[in-house]
C-alpha cells in the first residue's frame, strides 16, 4: 500500500477513459490497496484509479467515515431531481464551480473477489459516484460546467500553469 501522488488536470491520463477489469491479480489488488489509503485522509471524498496514473475501471471513497472501492462500476440510477452544489477534483486543486448533478446516484460493480458491489447515496454520496465514474470515462467536472464558467475555470487554470 502506498500514498499515491495525484494526477492533475493537464496529464492526459484524465482524458481517456479506463478500460475495464478482466482479471483481478496482484497488481488489481494493489491498486486497490493505494486507492483506499489514498483517499483515507481528510477532506478526500472520492479517486479514481487514473487520478493516480492507472487506466483501469476502479475507484475509491471517503464519504461519512465510510471508506471502500468498487471495480468496473456503472451508473444504473440518476434522480430526477438534482442538487447544484459547488464541486471541486484533486486533479483541479483549488478549484471549486457549482455543478449540477442527480440528488441520488447507485453504482454497480463488482469487488476483489468478483461478488457484486451496489454502492448508493444521495447528496455528498451521490456526487461522489457521479463525478468518480466521469473520471473513469475521461471527463472531468470543468466539462459539466455552463460554458461561461468553463471558460472562466480555464482562464484560472491556464494562469496556474503559466
Amino acid at each position: 500500500m502506498a500514498m499515491r501522488e495525484i494526477r492533475t488536470v493537464g496529464d492526459p491520463v484524465l482524458r481517456t477513459p479506463c478500460d475495464p477489469i478482466t482479471t483481478v491479480d496482484e497488481r488489481v489488488r494493489s491498486l486497490v490497496a493505494d486507492l483506499v489509503e489514498t483517499v483515507d485522509y481528510e477532506g478526500r471524498a472520492g479517486l479514481a484509479a487514473n487520478q493516480i496514473g492507472v487506466n483501469l475501471r476502479a475507484f475509491s471513497w471517503n464519504i461519512d467515515d465510510e471508506v471502500g472501492y468498487v471495480l468496473n462500476p456503472t451508473i444504473v440510477e440518476l434522480s430526477d431531481d438534482y442538487q447544484d452544489g459547488d464541486e471541486g477534483c484533486l486533479s483541479v486543486p483549488g478549484l471549486w464551480y457549482p455543478t449540477r448533478r442527480a440528488w441520488y446516484a447507485r453504482v454497480v460493480g463488482v469487488d476483489l473477489d468478483g461478488n457484486e458491489v451496489v454502492v448508493e447515496g444521495t447528496e455528498l454520496m451521490a456526487r461522489c459516484l457521479q463525478h468518480e465514474v466521469d473520471h473513469l470515462d475521461g471527463m472531468l467536472y470543468l466539462d459539466r460546467l455552463d460554458r461561461a464558467v468553463r471558460k472562466k475555470a480555464m482562464r484560472t487554470i491556464r494562469e496556474q500553469l503559466a
